[in-house]
């Protein structure tokens, strides 16, 4: 996906956010800036955070020290005013559970000036969700679409999605992801996503947020990640590294080595053309890969989130 042109002050701007719930510090010092028309990916571990950052941007939660905006204004102090721009589809279901899809039209529809019917309409009927049937014994995956819809029929400036795959099928993922995310990109509005599903939005998001131990430890464009981030693998069978390629690699951002049957790997986050020939220099041939989202976040947190 092309990065979306964008313009005018951020969107969301957090400064220095911190988060504590007694003596635990789940969220430290975190700061980030979100221009208008991109999709920001934050990634993690269950436990790293991720919720807790949607429940202060979204105004829910009182940071215990530094500030979230949107829109250029407090998000804690001013939620009424950003929700009426914004778009939500939350973790956890917030809709009447004795309501029916087409009830939910009707109600949503009274309390938002910009509700588009066409969309949450279109988007019930494409996936096939029952109508008559109260939304507290749907699926679990149609709950989530109807979710979906009410979020994408208020015509949001913003939308927030957290880990919004969770129950749908195969199917729904590629179309949310792929037709509705970039959909909105291309209409220049912002998309706040967090997810486990590494795969679904590696190619659709225009900037990486991952969350460990508390800390934002990545926060780079797609196309920069990609470029930054490298394995290396060579014949070198000796038990420990020597010092010198220790040298070498450690310019290079070394996060992570590992001994193999054929050899040594090492992941980098700073790959450089020039470091490498002085690596080749020494252990003869260096195969140079790409990696995946999913390959940079176990490089960075340690196992794929579950």
């Amino acid at each position: 996906m092309t990065p979306t042109e964008t313009s005018g002050a951020p969107v969301i701007t957090i400064e220095g956010l911190t988060v504590q719930y007694g003596q635990v510090t789940v969220i430290d010092k975190m700061n980030l800036s979100i221009p208008r028309g991109l999709v920001y990916a934050l990634l993690g571990r269950n436990g790293s955070g991720k919720t807790s950052t949607v429940r202060c941007l979204l105004g829910q939660q009182k940071p215990t020290s530094g500030s979230v905006s949107l829109f250029g204004e407090d998000a804690w102090r001013h939620r009424a005013r950003a929700m009426g721009k914004m778009g939500v589809v939350p973790e956890i279901p917030d809709i009447p559970p004795e309501m029916t899809t087409t009830q939910v039209e009707s109600f949503c529809r009274s309390l938002h000036a910009r509700w588009a019917r066409g969309i949450y309409v279109g988007l019930i009927e494409r996936f096939e969700v029952p109508q008559r049937i109260s939304y507290s014994r749907l699926s679990k995956g149609e709950k989530r679409l109807v979710s979906l819809a009410v979020a994408l029929a208020t015509s949001p400036e913003l939308l927030v999605l957290d880990d919004p795959t969770l129950g749908l099928d195969v199917v729904v993922r590629k179309v949310l992801f792929e037709e509705l995310i970039g959909d909105l990109a291309d209409r220049n509005t912002t998309v706040f996503v967090t997810t486990h599903d590494l795969a679904g939005i590696e190619g659709i998001a225009d900037r990486f947020g991952i969350l460990h131990g508390g800390k934002l430890v990545l926060d780079e464009a797609s196309d920069a990640l990609k470029q930054k981030f490298r394995g290396l693998c060579w014949p070198h069978r000796a038990d420990e590294l020597s010092e010198t390629i220790r040298t070498i690699l450690k310019p290079m951002g070394l996060i992570q080595t590992k001994a193999t049957e054929f050899g040594h790997e090492a992941t980098v986050t700073d790959y450089d053309e020039a470091m490498l020939h002085r690596l080749r220099e020494i252990v003869g041939t260096v195969g140079v890969k790409s990696l995946s989202l999913e390959e940079i976040f176990v490089a960075l947190c340690g196992e794929v989130v579950q």
